[in-house]
């Protein structure tokens, strides 16, 4: 591993672990939002969704853009796990489109200060933060509220779920999903992530892990 990377994932994670973060579904928590902000910041789409897989974002897409079991949709370049999880879900995978349904982009530790200018122009991004090395931990950003909406419903305790927890009242109806799944990130990992992204393009000096080696 780079010395430099080490420096960054030492920092990082002293911060986060000295803040006392845990994983909750607090009312107040701000960890996941933080995180969904910064994104948003960054890539200039308004709406984002966290997962705590790479599958889990891309399942989020695809039921975004009203992409479930019988449909078609069009990713090239596609792994063999994504294709394994495409077939999974009963999509077909099309390859003959000249435009993706939706861009997908995996960060690290190299492109993580520039990341943005790698991306194309679609409405809605698919976001893989795993290699970081804080854990599994995957989003999604689109201009466009109703594919959120309908990503964020597929996850147990995600934003209506939470809504519903605390004021015992449905909201959306329309938007309930055949079935959920627990898709919610940690905090602890949410934040790792979004420290990073803060600190991006910097290489920070970690004393302490400076002098042990």
């Amino acid at each position: 591993m780079d010395k430099n990377m080490r420096f960054q994932i030492s920092f990082v994670l002293s911060r986060v672990l000295n803040s006392g973060i845990i994983m909750s579904i607090e009312k107040n928590e701000k960890e996941i939002k933080g995180l969904e902000k910064a994104i948003a910041k960054i890539t200039k789409l308004p709406y984002v969704s966290t997962f705590n897989s790479y599958t889990g974002a891309l399942h989020g897409a695809l039921q975004g853009n009203d992409i479930g079991h019988g449909d078609f949709a069009t990713l090239s370049n596609t792994s063999d796990q994504e294709e394994k999880f495409i077939d999974w879900l009963g999509i077909t995978n099309q390859y003959a489109m000249e435009q993706d349904t939706f861009e997908r982009f995996s960060v690290n530790w190299q492109n993580i200060g520039s990341f943005e200018e790698e991306l194309q122009k679609h409405s809605t991004i698919v976001l893989d933060f795993t290699e970081l090395g804080f854990g599994p931990c995957a989003l999604m950003a689109t201009k466009d509220n109703r594919v959120w909406e309908k990503a964020e419903r597929l996850k147990i305790f995600g934003a209506f779920d939470l809504r519903t927890m605390w004021t015992q009242e449905e909201s959306h109806p329309d938007l309930q999903p055949g079935i959920q799944f627990n898709y919610r990130i940690s905090p602890l990992v949410a934040a790792c992530a979004k420290l990073s992204l803060l600190k991006r393009g910097e290489i920070v000096e970690n004393r302490f892990f400076a002098k042990t080696t």
